[in-house]
């Protein structure tokens, strides 16, 4: 099965340490495109939440949505090193699933894993 079509749970940040933003799809690349076009107000709008620093694939969809509720209870410390144990440096995984890196607001691309100073 193709990850876009599977369910999954995700989290977006604005950037490394950012504002964090977590999910549930059954298409994540769909989604990811969604979030990074701006079609949805709210707070990944706002905020520029645009890469995907985390995901994981659920077996179903219930499972998936069950996941989603246990991870947005958890505190940002918690969920921080939820990502950092997989992706330390905060790279943007939509990258390696044949998306574009998302790009800062001059419009110049970011390296995705960079972190500040």
């Amino acid at each position: 099965m193709a990850i876009e079509r599977s369910p999954c749970v995700y989290i977006l940040a604005s950037g490394y340490n950012g504002s964090l933003c977590v999910g549930v799809t059954s298409n994540l690349i769909g989604r990811i495109a969604q979030h990074r076009a701006g079609t949805f107000d709210g707070h990944t709008r706002r905020y520029g939440i645009h890469r995907l620093v985390y995901f994981e694939v659920a077996e179903t969809m219930m499972a998936a949505i069950a996941r989603e509720k246990q991870v947005k209870r958890y505190r940002r410390e918690w969920k921080r090193n939820l990502i950092e144990r997989e992706n330390p440096a905060w790279n943007d995984l939509a990258v390696g699933l044949g998306l574009e890196p998302v790009a800062t607001v001059s419009g110049r691309a970011v390296d995705p894993g960079t972190r500040p100073g």
